[in-house]
């Protein structure tokens, strides 16, 4: 089965990057991309659309949006196989349901209202929470892919396998480096009283965290230019930084067996917020 690429579009001027970012998604996997507005409600608020059809935006429906973003995507890349769908549903709602038969879901940050999605339970965030498959959700000012390093989050005792698969593929679609970065933390009680005695405790959690990321990339394949990189501080903070250089910024998230609510993480949630590059999450399931 030939899975697409899809895109969630309200017509907002971030859903139009996420629309550019998807379209070079697509053709870089030779995929297909399929593009979702999904809407318990017509009315339009924007006014990117609205200058495009010559209509006033309280004039502008579902499918003036798909329309426009539809030919937005061809002029990028005429020879992708497009398709559209517009669904009377929540767009998490549908956007989740969706990615049971997706490559990948692209989505922007923010939305039609802006105020909402600042809010835990917007829609990129639950549909990073949700999601059957990786979620890239646009963070920065451009849907053009930035030439910077794929950085992969390695957390816990591993980075999941999954997670690990994605960054690669998209280092190598990409044709830049992948970098792996683990964070690590200064024992709260390590004793530094005599000097033979002191890093020791922090020299032993740093040489773990490398021994993790080496475990992490046993299976990257060999011709990938990869690196690995420790730092010290809290994860997110970490990754925080590493996002200022990267073209995209990989985290995992665990999925639970029969947990039926949302399964993000504090660290996938607080790069999803502060990050400077788009994120992806990608779900890991125990």
């Amino acid at each position: 089965m030939d899975l697409p690429v899809v895109v969630g579009v309200d017509g907002s001027e971030e859903s139009l990057r996420a629309v550019d970012w998807a379209a070079e998604e697509a053709a870089l996997r030779g995929a297909p991309l399929r593009m979702v507005h999904a809407s318990l409600w017509e009315r339009y608020e924007g006014s990117l659309i609205a200058q495009e059809v010559g209509r006033p935006a309280e004039e502008v429906m579902a499918q003036d949006i798909m329309g426009a973003a539809e030919r937005r995507a061809h002029r990028r890349h005429p020879e992708l196989r497009v398709t559209t769908a517009v669904l009377p549903d929540e767009p998490w709602f549908g956007l989740v349901n969706e990615s049971d038969t997706a490559r990948v879901v692209v989505i922007g940050h923010r939305g039609r209202n802006a105020v909402a999605e600042l809010l835990l339970g917007s829609v990129s965030l639950s549909v990073a929470a949700r999601a059957h498959c990786p979620v890239i959700v646009l963070r920065g000012g451009s849907g053009d892919p930035a030439p910077g390093p794929v950085v992969l989050g390695v957390a816990g005792k591993s980075a999941g396998p999954a997670a690990v698969r994605f960054a690669a593929e998209e280092a190598a679609l990409r044709g830049v480096p992948l970098e792996a970065v683990r964070a690590w933390r200064r024992p709260a009680h390590g004793t530094t009283a005599h000097p033979l005695l002191a890093g020791g405790p922090a020299h032993a959690q740093e040489a773990e965290a490398a021994e993790m990321l080496e475990e992490a990339l046993r299976d990257v394949p060999e011709g990938l230019e990869r690196h690995c990189r420790t730092a010290e501080g809290h994860a997110r903070d970490v990754l925080v930084a590493a996002s200022r250089t990267a073209g995209l910024l990989v985290v995992g998230a665990r999925r639970r067996a029969g947990h039926l609510g949302p399964q993000l993480g504090r660290v996938a949630h607080g790069v999803l917020h502060h990050a400077a590059c788009p994120v992806a999450v990608v779900p890991e399931t125990d």
